[in-house]
């Protein structure tokens, strides 16, 4: 059996569902089939009960997947050991969705570089766009991201920071001449998707979405020029403070979790390490 031929059967004995499968492993549900049915043909028995509505492991397939899933970690392991150790390095890639968050979760990344004498650290920050790219292309190894997330290929591990919202808005804003701001203000204006979002107030009023914007030094740009405001972490307030923009905090928003996320055909044994050090 090849590498990937167990990844496909170990994955699909997990999701139970081909459009899952195929969706994490980035390729196309002919794939999938296609691998299955050789796997199948290869040992002389069905591994899957496949109906239009269910798909299910047979006996010999439960048996087949306890038996070879430790040892694909073992040796996707070694794999991983055995580059690191011809980089010369145990490096461990890390991205942030926020980079001020990666000074908020130090003492995370402390713990684990004390765990790991000699292991290097490298940091990079996501794309305000698309922060899950990094993670998707192989340029990082775990992502530092908001939860929740409900992406069918990421797995989502354990909350390292918890902080408040709070709301950036023009310093002209009538907002800021309020006693407080609340989550029913948002339907008050146009509403830029960040850190925090809901299409309605609590009671019922839409809430107006504005235009997409591919970087975040843009939404400050169009929060301080008037075109709307918008929900972010209370971090922002010490760490992206500039003339024209006021953070006001956003009462009845619930607190921001963020988490460490990774992607779940790439977990390794430094990703799991990373995650036992913020627990």
């Amino acid at each position: 059996m090849e590498r990937r031929d167990i990844e496909v059967f170990l994955t699909l004995a997990e999701e139970l569902h081909f459009t899952r499968t195929a969706e994490r492993l980035r390729v196309s549900q002919a794939r999938v089939s296609q691998t299955v049915k050789l796997l199948e043909r290869r040992i002389g028995a069905p591994l899957f009960e496949r109906t239009s509505r269910r798909v299910a492991l047979t006996p010999i397939g439960r048996r087949l997947r306890d038996e070879v899933a430790p040892a694909y970690r073992s040796i996707a392991e070694a794999v991983e050991r055995a580059v690191a150790a011809g980089r010369g390095t145990d490096l461990l890639r890390v991205g942030f969705q926020a980079p001020a968050v990666a000074d908020l979760v130090a003492d995370v990344l402390a713990r684990y570089r004390s765990r790991h004498p000699g292991s290097e650290v490298r940091i990079r920050e996501a794309g305000f766009a698309d922060p899950f790219a990094l993670l998707r292309d192989d340029e990082v190894d775990v992502l530092v991201a908001l939860l929740p997330v409900g992406e069918p290929d990421l797995t989502a591990g354990p909350v390292v920071l918890r902080e408040p919202v709070v709301l950036a808005v023009a310093d002209s804003h009538p907002f800021t001449g309020q006693g407080r701001v609340t989550v029913e203000d948002l339907a008050r204006d146009t509403v830029f998707r960040a850190a925090y979002w809901r299409d309605r107030t609590p009671l019922g009023r839409p809430i107006r979405r504005g235009r997409s914007l591919t970087t975040f030094q843009e939404l400050m740009a169009a929060v301080a020029d008037g075109e709307g405001v918008c929900p972010l972490g209370a971090h922002a307030t010490g760490y992206f403070a500039r003339p024209r923009v006021a953070f006001l905090p956003l009462v009845g928003a619930p607190e921001l979790e963020w988490g460490l996320v990774w992607r779940t055909a790439g977990e390794t044994g430094k990703v799991r390490e990373l995650a036992a050090a913020a627990r």
